[in-house]
């Protein structure tokens, strides 16, 4: 890690000195990748942790890497979220076993007191923190409060890119092996190799605690047309997620979304793209919340503006722009903001932001995506296309 940027303002370099938090983390293996927040680094031999992170929250991401005379290979990203404060010290230690960081030391109130009184002779093995990714991590986590983060995170206290997955029935008797299906005999179609694999679930304690998106869009005992009306305007549904998950602090699904979307874009974890896309399609679709919610959805607007700045051009066309879901689920959102009834200021604020994105991307969102479908085209009798 490089010592403290040239570039930052020596009143601030002074105050993240005395105020910063530290993190002590020893015996990383040389080569691992390790990151915080919105930039990551590969440990030299003299690495020892990182000093002057401002308070609050920050995500610590790692790959443990195998050595090159193995291979050399990168394993899965880990990472945590952690809410530090003034003058933190916290503690860890690389397990080589379960190639993770312990910090059970952070508990030892004696260990911290040592470590905080050598800390002189441990700074010139503590990057500072990256300064300038600072601005950039505020504005894609100021919703994400140390509540949300506590309330939406694993049990295990840990977010990994891949599910640690294990199988729904162990097998632990004779007759449980017997009745199941035996891999001794050649498999006759796929379908029948698939069977004989045994059914995994993921671990319990490492899931990623979402709000539940209802399936059903609609109240029990809706009539036809209320069915049809809540799979048109998804504010019913939007309702419920509100009042199950975020029901005192409705702008925390903002919250919710910031850290979906973090932890798909730095923790590499799928689920959690699949998760902000179903909220955005919830929040986008609910033509009555946005005439009744306008602070979350003036809300929602600044968010997207500082999350769709840092996604690479090409990963619209790798991902996003698949099946044009956000295009279609935002040219909807405008139409909706920019409806009767809406505040003036949500209305506003939306036009600028559709004229963004127009200039960015050139997206257009006023032109009628079912033009842009096939066109079957009816030929002459008797001509034929080779």
């Amino acid at each position: 890690m490089a010592s403290t940027s040239a570039d930052m303002d020596p009143d601030v370099a002074r105050r993240l000195f005395e105020e910063g938090a530290t993190l002590v983390l020893l015996g990383v293996p040389q080569g691992t990748e390790l990151g915080i927040d919105c930039k990551s680094w590969q440990v030299g031999p003299r690495f020892r942790g990182v000093k002057m992170i401002p308070p609050g929250l920050h995500f610590l991401h790692y790959c443990s890497v195998n050595p090159p005379s193995c291979g050399g290979e990168t394993g899965p990203k880990t990472g945590l979220f952690l809410t530090l404060k003034p003058r933190e010290i916290l503690l860890a230690s690389w397990d080589p076993k379960e190639e993770d960081l312990d910090f059970s030391a952070s508990k030892n109130e004696d260990e911290v007191n040592r470590t905080r009184a050598n800390l002189r002779d441990l700074d010139p093995y503590l990057g500072p923190y990256p300064y300038e990714v600072m601005r950039k991590w505020v504005s894609l986590t100021d919703r994400v409060t140390e509540e949300v983060a506590t309330k939406l995170q694993p049990l295990s206290g840990r977010v990994c890119a891949f599910s640690d997955v294990v199988p729904e029935s162990q097998f632990r008797h004779s007759r449980d092996r017997a009745e199941h299906p035996r891999n001794d005999t050649a498999c006759q179609s796929m379908r029948e190799g698939l069977e004989r694999l045994p059914r995994m679930k993921q671990r319990e304690g490492t899931e990623l605690r979402f709000s539940d998106i209802p399936q059903k869009t609609y109240p029990p005992g809706a009539t036809p047309a209320e069915i049809t009306q809540c799979s048109m305007d998804l504010s019913y549904a939007l309702e419920t997620v509100l009042e199950k998950n975020h029901k005192l602090q409705p702008l925390n699904l903002l919250g919710e979304l910031q850290f979906a979307f973090v932890c798909f874009l730095i923790g590499d974890v799928y689920e959690g793209f699949e998760h902000w896309k179903q909220l955005l399609a919830l929040l986008c679709h609910s033509e009555d919340a946005i005439q009744k919610h306008k602070e979350l959805y003036l809300g929602l607007i600044t968010v997207l503006y500082h999350q769709l700045g840092e996604i690479p051009p090409d990963f619209f066309v790798d991902i996003v722009s698949q099946n044009n879901f956000l295009t279609s689920t935002l040219q909807d959102f405008f139409q909706f903001a920019c409806g009767p009834g809406v505040d003036g200021t949500l209305r506003k604020r939306a036009e600028k932001f559709k004229a963004h994105l127009t200039k960015k991307f050139r997206w257009d969102f006023d032109v009628d995506l079912d033009d842009c479908a096939p066109v079957v085209v009816e030929l002459p009798e008797g001509v034929t296309v080779d």
